[in-house]
């Protein structure tokens, strides 16, 4: 794809997201965008971000279970990245002024204290390379009109990235079997969904191995000091003022988020 198209969809994301006016699907727009044209458009937000000042402080991983990966026809994860002015504090209240169209999803953070090259990384690596565990909650918010996303269109826009909620650290990571690691998502005092850590590929280190060996194509790499959300352990869940949601993973404990006008 022509260069310049590609610097147009870039504007066009980030134009949306700062007016919180989401555009068309670029898939119905533009039916030759490609994957990899995706990724590139993703790569050039990223750029101007850093551009204007910001920060990558880590990486999400997204469309980890089967039944996501068949809504939108594919047979693989996609990933995104994660900016400084996205991370916040559990217990932190938010305004639903600042998203389009917000949701929320419970997921298994991980805090590096190495570096992971792909190709070939595995999931060990990923465990011996991890520092500590978070809770965490990732809002997401497509800046696609009504969420009608298509591969491409999740891809370019980021991984659909708001923000991510975290918890505190847990270090003593050989005591969590991560795979058998349930989860309870609770919004408004009533259970909303429950997961456990092997929807995330089976296991959540898996997912992370993944994206390690998906960044060598563009010559990334995983950083030490990042966080990474290795994908959803459940269904994405619609986020409207008043509401509060809870996350509790057994012995890592549990995170929080509320949500005002």
């Amino acid at each position: 794809m022509q260069q310049q198209i590609i610097s147009k969809l870039t504007t066009e994301l980030i134009e949306a997201e700062e007016k919180l006016a989401p555009v068309e699907p670029l898939s119905a727009r533009f039916p030759e965008l490609s994957v990899k044209d995706s990724y590139h458009i993703q790569l050039q937000w990223v750029e101007r971000k850093l551009e204007e000042g910001r920060v990558i402080i880590g990486k999400k991983v997204g469309l980890t279970s089967k039944a996501m990966q068949d809504m939108l026809g594919v047979d693989e994860p996609d990933y995104g990245h994660l900016l400084d002015h996205m991370k916040v504090s559990t217990g932190t209240v938010l305004s639903r002024k600042d998203f389009i169209k917000p949701k929320v999803e419970a997921e298994i953070g991980f805090i590096l204290k190495d570096d992971l090259q792909g190709p070939n990384v595995t999931y060990i690596d990923v465990l011996m390379a991890t520092e500590a565990l978070v809770p965490t909650l990732e809002i997401i918010d497509s800046r696609i009109e009504d969420w009608k996303i298509k591969l491409v269109d999740t891809v370019a826009d980021n991984g659909s990235s708001a923000r991510a909620v975290v918890g505190k650290p847990f270090y003593e990571i050989d005591q969590i079997d991560l795979r058998m690691l349930s989860m309870t998502l609770i919004m408004n005092g009533e259970i909303r969904a429950t997961g456990a850590g092997a929807a995330a590929l089976g296991h959540p280190a898996h997912a992370v191995a993944w994206l390690a060996n998906k960044l060598a194509d563009y010559d990334m790499s995983l950083k030490a000091g990042e966080l990474i959300l290795p994908g959803a352990l459940s269904s994405a869940i619609d986020l409207e003022s008043g509401d509060e949601v809870t996350a509790t993973f057994g012995k890592l404990g549990s995170v929080s988020i509320s949500f005002c006008e």
